[in-house]
């Protein structure tokens, strides 16, 4: 048995509490991977850096349940972290949601109720959430902001008999700096150890941490999924702080398929590696524009090549014409696609994509994800793909394809 970690909603407290939890397993030399709900590049980079080991992304609206379960399965217990509200997900019935996982891999939910400004009402808030689905398993709850040796005490009254696995007091020094796609990468953190081990410890001390370890035993395989041949037999990926977000399972099932990726820096100013396709995945090129713009190795063997080239969100910005940062300032890109995109002018775009492309490194259907603040300026030419929302409303068509280059602003998740 391996379980979830979920919440009544988003800002619980979730993330922090798995993060503790994960170190703290590892400190005991309890080996463990984790995976994170749904399309988050970020906080599964944290958790590798917390156990040790890689972390899976799960998304119950884009993965089918064989894919869920082969991805889940292996040697090591899975601590899965869940996005927002439990039940919360796409519309129009909710799937996605972090429950979805619960119910395909049969696996225990925590729930972690931030309680700071609650006593008596957390009874019908619990039971409430055990009891509104018979194929979600709640095993217990996690009470986190908790003011007091008082305060815990009157909601371990008022839950009863529902089992509490910790209470975790207020503690205003593990909050998370963020940025405008989440957190700031844990790359980018240099005080990143200091936080998980002081996360370690508030867990530790407030948590019954040999009732948690007595839930973990491993996943075994029940079934496998469709693979799809690998975009091409060599690819160059680039990756850093600018080019972040690459799904680790895609790269993985690439791998498997026989193709070999090689990794590069473009604000390093590596040149892309000869391959048959060169990937952008998308970051934050936009916090990096200025220095991008002036590294004309990198350019240049994106210009001179013959390779496919697929730019995915902040990819596909760095493949446009332009890219106006955060103070008004427009810096030169690639230049390989006719798309001039700004971050000065900022509007969310959010949401669940089926996308059809008929050509390029990416042509068939697949289940994809948009959630980015960059406005498109200008865009012309030819389309990638043709796009539905989650409720299969028509979408105006998304991307660009140019002669050996296409990108767009959607993330791919897996294969429709």
């Amino acid at each position: 048995m391996s379980f979830i970690i979920a919440a009544p909603s988003s800002g619980s407290g979730k993330t922090t509490l798995t993060l503790g939890l994960l170190r703290a397993l590892k400190r005991r030399e309890v080996p463990v991977h984790a995976a994170k709900s749904g399309p988050d590049y970020i906080d599964p980079r944290f958790h590798e850096a917390a156990c040790g080991h890689p972390c899976l992304n799960l998304d119950a609206w884009a993965m089918t349940p064989a894919r869920i379960a082969a991805l889940s399965a292996g040697a090591l217990p899975l601590i899965i972290e869940g996005a927002m509200g439990l039940f919360d997900g796409a519309p129009p019935n909710g799937k996605g949601a972090t429950a979805d996982l619960g119910r395909i891999l049969q696996l225990p939910v925590i729930l972690v109720i931030d309680a700071g400004k609650m006593a008596g009402s957390i009874a019908p808030l619990a039971k409430g959430f055990m009891q509104h689905d018979p194929e979600v398993q709640i095993a217990g709850v996690i009470l986190n902001n908790i003011g007091s040796a008082r305060h815990e005490t009157m909601l371990r009254r008022a839950l009863g008999d529902i089992p509490v696995f910790g209470a975790i007091p207020r503690n205003a020094k593990l909050t998370q700096p963020s940025r405008h796609l989440g957190l700031v990468q844990a790359q980018e953190r240099p005080d990143l150890e200091t936080y998980l081990d002081g996360a370690a410890d508030l867990i530790s001390a407030h948590c019954d941490m040999t009732a948690l370890q007595a839930m973990l035993k491993p996943l075994a395989a029940s079934a496998t999924h469709t693979k799809r041949p690998p975009p091409a037999q060599t690819i160059a990926i680039a990756q850093d702080a600018a080019f972040a977000f690459s799904y680790p399972h895609l790269l993985q099932d690439w791998q498997n398929a026989g193709a070999s990726l090689y990794f590069f820096s473009p604000l390093a100013d590596d040149p892309a590696p000869d391959a048959d396709m060169i990937y952008l995945p998308g970051g934050y090129p936009e916090l990096h524009a200025g220095k991008l713009a002036a590294n004309r190795t990198f350019l240049s063997s994106l210009q001179n090549s013959k390779a496919q080239i697929y730019g995915e969100c902040g990819g596909y910005m760095t493949l446009g014409e332009t890219l106006t940062d955060k103070d008004g300032n427009t810096h030169k890109m690639a230049g390989l696609l006719p798309l001039d995109t700004s971050f000065a002018t900022r509007k969310l775009h959010l949401g669940y994509r089926n996308l059809t492309a008929n050509k390029g490194a990416f042509a068939g259907t697949w289940k994809g994800h948009e959630f980015h603040f960059a406005t498109t300026l200008r865009a012309t030419g030819t389309p990638l793909f043709q796009v539905t929302d989650a409720e299969d409303t028509t979408l105006p068509p998304m991307g660009l394809i140019q002669n050996n280059v296409s990108g767009s602003f959607a993330h791919i998740i897996d294969a429709s």
